[in-house]
């Protein structure tokens, strides 16, 4: 098994094809096939299935690749640091579902770097991406929550995935709303109380399951509900549209402002409430880069822990 094996089996897993795979790789397919087969070889397990129709990569092979793309993303911090290059930077990246106190805690991690040394990267995106960017090497931290309802879906996904969940804090449900929302000055709000206003969601994709949905209660019929992508959105509808949104409360003024407020769900027997437990994913058994740890002190600094 080679370094250059590795590179060759992460390249055809992420294009999917071997001949885009030789053509990035600037070598046959004939070659390129040749070498996956001397490594399966070495490895005695098939990484690919090979068809007509193309490559599948096999159950085996997508353990193989997880520990292969950690190899190999070592490899490259190695010649990064010790090629005599300072034009090549180290990379560092974190995935997390739309949350402000994620993102502050990266604003604080970043400061303590020289970033001309650092390509650093913060993603705000939908579960099922936050799963797998940590997943494929992508990221090396995740963002996300458990709650009684997704808890065995998500914890499913993490173990399939080789991922351990760690909890930082439990958050009880909040509604988010513009300051000068009819019901912002409510001491708690019920949820037939919102049935005038649009509830606003972060959109999974075409293939999202409620259980990767980033707010409580996605059961519910929602009389009025609008998707985004982007927290700013939401802020701009929350403000335009009188909508608001369900989360957990822990809201960064310093990156949202302060012309919005969290109020306390008040839950029912028909809309329960759902303890939110927020966390952060990383592969098991990963020693985590110092980006990492100081990011989770970040975290946890931040969230009071």
């Amino acid at each position: 098994m080679t370094i250059q094996q590795l590179y060759y089996a992460i390249v055809i897993a992420d294009t999917g094809s071997m001949n885009k795979a030789a053509e990035i790789l600037y070598v046959s397919q004939p070659s390129l096939t040749s070498a996956i087969q001397d490594l399966e070889k070495s490895i005695g397990i098939t990484i690919f299935n090979r068809s007509g129709r193309g490559i599948t990569i096999t159950n085996d092979g997508k353990e193989f690749l997880l520990y292969a793309r950690q190899v190999y993303s070592e490899f490259e911090n190695l010649q990064k640091r010790y090629n005599g290059s300072e034009d090549i930077k180290i990379k560092f990246s974190i995935s997390a579902q739309h949350y402000s106190f994620a993102v502050k805690a990266f604003v604080e991690m970043v400061k303590q770097f020289d970033t001309s040394k650092y390509e650093f990267a913060m993603m705000e995106t939908k579960t099922r991406d936050v799963i797998n960017d940590v997943a494929n090497g992508k990221s090396e931290i995740g963002i996300l929550y458990l709650s009684d309802f997704n808890r065995n879906v998500i914890l499913k996904q993490l173990r399939t995935n080789r991922l351990d969940f760690h909890k930082l804090v439990d958050c009880q449900p909040f509604v988010y709303l513009w300051k000068g929302h009819p019901l912002a000055d409510k001491k708690s709000i019920r949820f037939e109380e919102l049935k005038d206003y649009p509830c606003l969601a972060f959109d999974q994709g075409d293939n999202g399951s409620f259980y990767f949905t980033e707010e409580i209660l996605s059961t519910n019929e929602y009389e009025r509900l609008i998707r985004t992508n982007d927290r700013a959105t939401n802020l701009n509808l929350m403000v335009g549209l009188n909508g608001y949104t369900l989360c957990s409360g822990i809201i960064c003024e310093e990156l949202n402002g302060d012309d919005f407020v969290a109020v306390p769900y008040e839950p029912d027997e028909m809309n329960p409430g759902d303890t939110m437990e927020i966390g952060y994913i990383v592969q098991s058994n990963s020693i985590l880069s110092n980006p990492a740890e100081l990011y989770i002190e970040e975290l946890k600094k931040y969230l009071h822990l």
